[in-house]
């Protein structure tokens, strides 16, 4: 049995090029936006537990600004929020000093990256006390 092939060579179709391309396109970049600023929040939100007093405030803070909670001068440089829907995981880079210690050796009391589903990658810390972060918005 002889088989013929169904493809005419050196007759392609200009449309039928251009819309597949343009269908490729549009799967390929959906947005105009890069998924990082996509993820990227503005604003953070922290729970921080007063060991002495068991009390938990939380605490709604702007990227690049510094907020002072009792002693603690708390900055937030930069947060991202994951890819994934099912477990979501928000990360944010903290700085905390106490304000009242007055060594220069111990300027920060925490300078890092905090992890909202597991605090104790990189632990906060301090006698008095805990925080956690809870949201990237």
């Amino acid at each position: 049995m002889y088989l013929q092939k169904n493809i005419k060579f050196g007759k392609i179709n200009f449309f039928k090029f251009f819309y597949l391309f343009l269908v490729f396109y549009i799967c390929i970049y959906p947005t105009s936006q890069s998924k990082e600023d996509i993820n990227v929040g503005e604003h953070i939100e922290l729970n921080i537990l007063d060991k002495v007093s068991s009390k938990n405030n939380n605490v709604i803070l702007k990227i690049g600004e510094e907020k002072k909670f009792k002693n603690l001068l708390i900055k937030s440089l930069k947060c991202t929020n994951s890819e994934f829907d099912d477990n979501p995981e928000v990360t944010a880079y903290l700085q905390v000093k106490d304000i009242t210690y007055e060594d220069n050796n111990r300027v920060f009391v925490f300078n890092g990256w905090a992890f909202s589903s597991s605090p104790s990658i990189q632990p906060f810390d301090h006698p008095v006390y805990d925080i956690w972060l809870t949201k990237c918005f």
